[in-house]
């Protein structure tokens, strides 16, 4: 779906249709660095797209399910191209909102890994026509119309009025959708709040949690995050590239990541939950949840940008099935994704 024309969405339908997943939250227009270096030395930049729920709906997307992003943004050339592109990917856009008195947020990064010292990021995003979400700016009926409904603790950090969203999103209430949280705690965006305490209230409030160890407020071992987190009925604490766990009601599930050659430490986190919210649709065992999830990780690791193009379903699923010797045989690098004899011949080593 693309707009009919430069700062227009279609009419939002009047039945508004059910789709696997709805994705609400800011998307941004990224530059992305032509070369390493720090921002005051790079000479020019590529434009992209970056935001945590709109790269997992892409993601979800070009995986073969039916998505609707929600969210707003700028009645402005930078608005026109997220939905523009966001909607080439195949995701519902018809609820987006344009903003006429507020901008598309936007920012720049360096090109290094996000865990380095040296990395940089410039956000200009404050006052974002995102930003301007709250209860009374999106369709109820369309943000309910999911089999899933997924957010972020990002959202919650751009506003009182997004935070009162996600509390609102975030209530147990008979007949909702199953509530999905990334944590995806991003302490450049909190200023005058406690974001732990705040995160553990939305994340409670969900039915699949997903954080990362590193993330989780100063504990230490999936367990510890566990038993402060006990009310989500499934919690994945993703443990870098040591692997993942998931805990439900019923069991503990560890699954190791792959070898990856990586490109660029970007977009993993969300490709990640885009696989396992994908494997969650098909209803699959917990082991292969967090195998697609990692597989659609490696899809983003071995790329430059925030999105990759996911592996065809049938060699997903093809790789998910794997023992757990040739699993942890696999080593996953740049062009994988395609069935390059690479990936293969890893699998079959001895």
């Amino acid at each position: 779906m693309t707009p009919t024309g430069p700062c227009e969405v279609p009419d939002a339908p009047d039945v508004v249709e059910v789709v696997d997943v709805v994705a609400l939250g800011e998307s941004m227009v990224t530059f992305l660095p032509s070369r390493p270096g720090r921002l005051a030395d790079v000479p020019s930049f590529e434009r992209g797209i970056g935001g945590a729920e709109s790269n997992v709906a892409c993601g979800l997307a070009a995986a073969g399910h039916s998505v609707r992003w929600i969210s707003r943004v700028g009645a402005d050339p930078f608005g026109d191209h997220l939905v523009q592109t966001i909607g080439g990917y195949g995701v519902d856009v018809r609820h987006v909102r344009r903003d006429p008195g507020r901008p598309t947020g936007i920012y720049f990064r360096t090109a290094g890994d996000r865990a380095g010292d040296a990395h940089e990021v410039a956000y200009y995003r404050a006052g974002s026509a995102a930003s301007a979400m709250s209860a009374d700016t999106v369709d109820p009926a369309a943000v309910r119309a999911g089999r899933v409904l997924h957010l972020s603790g990002i959202t919650a950090a751009l506003s009182g009025t997004c935070l009162g969203l996600m509390r609102e999103l975030t209530a147990r209430r008979p007949g909702r959708p199953l509530v999905s949280f990334d944590v995806n705690h991003r302490p450049g965006l909190w200023r005058d709040q406690d974001a732990p305490t705040v995160l553990r209230d939305l994340a409670r409030g969900a039915d699949l949690v997903f954080v990362g160890q590193d993330e989780a407020w100063g504990l230490h071992s999936a367990e510890a995050v566990r038993a402060a987190l006990p009310e989500p009925e499934v919690l994945v604490v993703k443990q870098g590239a040591a692997g993942a766990t998931v805990f439900d009601k019923r069991d503990v599930t560890f699954v190791p990541a792959p070898r990856v050659d990586v490109v660029a430490a970007v977009g993993a986190g969300d490709a990640f939950a885009a696989g396992f919210l994908s494997a969650t649709l098909r209803a699959l065992p917990v082991r292969d949840r967090l195998r697609h999830g990692h597989l659609m990780a490696a899809a983003a690791l071995t790329v430059p940008g925030d999105l990759a193009t996911p592996p065809a379903r049938e060699h997903a699923d093809r790789l998910a099935a794997l023992d757990d010797a040739a699993w942890g045989r696999l080593r996953l690098g740049p062009g994988w994704t395609e069935g390059t004899q690479r990936a293969d011949e890893e699998v079959r080593t001895p």
